[in-house]
């Protein structure tokens, strides 16, 4: 069979069969009198063989060893095919996220184009002041995607840079909540919490709705963000879990004043001395446990916390008996 007939039924241009001779990858068995090339059955069967050695990612250099070499292991090549296509996976993936991300910025022209380049480096820095300077020109300057902000926040450990994205994020409004939501059922520990506190920072409805539903959550540190967040809204839903931190002594100044703050309104405030009464009433609530209740009682109004502080008042722990014969001197002057 003539080159031209080869290259047709292969789909190897002719082209390509010369190169493949040159490098002798496959040489025709044979010549016609005029001296063109003919291939035989043999050598088309090769033809193939070195295509689809190729379409694995093999060099062309290491396709001759495999066809012509007995001894020529294809574990070892196999395993760094693999490791270079992952390489060249992850690369291509971290260019169509950029792309997409640039899209979704929808810039006004070339210039706009690559004040975003720059700020997505910048996010992406080792260096934290520059990070940092990326998420406060994300709002001031240069808008950028959500998505980019919301990878960024839950990946930043710096409590400084952490603070600024977070700010730069409660601007765009409720448009990071699903990725945040996301967030939260993270298996790591770390981004869990930080999508909590990025959720706190979203003055919306769907942000309460998704700080409501962290009050359930495994982990107790995102409960307790959860909590506090939401009795600064003034939910009173965040009353058992605030009551829970002063007991176990987690934020639990944090968390007395969230109680307080709740407590202003007269239903609330029934609630949170009900509650507190009733972990008082737990044999196994320790002295510092009841003296924290006793000093979180202080704020919260009603016949309730009055009664239970004089309760304690004459409690067996001396420091608990002062604390709360003190608060009650501090709420008959009032």
């Amino acid at each position: 069979m003539l080159i031209g007939d080869v290259a047709r039924r292969s789909g190897v241009s002719a082209r390509m069969l010369r190169h493949y001779e040159a490098l002798g990858l496959v040489r025709p068995t044979s010549r016609t009198g005029s001296g063109y090339r003919e291939y035989s059955g043999d050598d088309i069967r090769r033809i193939f063989h070195i295509e689809s050695l190729r379409s694995l990612g093999l060099s062309l250099r290491d396709v001759g060893r495999a066809l012509d070499e007995p001894a020529f292991a294809p574990a070892e090549l196999v395993d760094d095919l693999i490791r270079r296509t992952r390489d060249r996976i992850a690369a291509e993936t971290e260019l169509l996220t950029r792309l997409r991300r640039i899209g979704a910025a929808e810039p006004a022209g070339w210039t706009h184009v690559l004040q975003i380049v720059a700020l997505l480096q910048a996010l992406g820095s080792n260096s934290a002041g520059a990070r940092q300077r990326a998420a406060l020109s994300a709002v001031e300057d240069v808008p950028l995607p959500v998505e980019a902000l919301v990878e960024a926040v839950l990946s930043e450990a710096d409590p400084n840079v952490a603070g600024a994205l977070r700010w730069a994020l409660a601007q765009s409004g409720a448009e990071g909540l699903p990725l945040l939501a996301e967030g939260l059922r993270s298996p790591a520990a770390e981004v869990r919490q930080r999508a909590v506190r990025s959720i706190a920072e979203i003055p919306d409805g769907e942000a309460t709705a998704l700080l409501r539903d962290a009050l359930t959550n495994p982990d107790i540190v995102v409960r307790g963000y959860a909590a506090l967040a939401l009795g600064a809204r003034g939910v009173p839903d965040a009353v058992p879990t605030l009551i829970d931190m002063i007991v176990d002594e987690r934020n639990d100044a944090d968390a007395a004043d969230a109680l307080s703050t709740l407590a202003s309104d007269p239903a609330s405030a029934c609630r949170i001395a009900t509650g507190l009464v009733d972990r008082l009433a737990h044999v196994t609530v320790g002295s510092s446990a009841r003296r924290r209740l006793a000093q979180a009682l202080a704020d919260v109004p009603g016949t309730t916390a009055s009664r239970a502080l004089v309760d304690l008042s004459h409690d067996e722990d001396r420091a608990v008996a002062l604390t709360a014969a003190y608060i009650l001197t501090l709420r008959d002057a009032r």
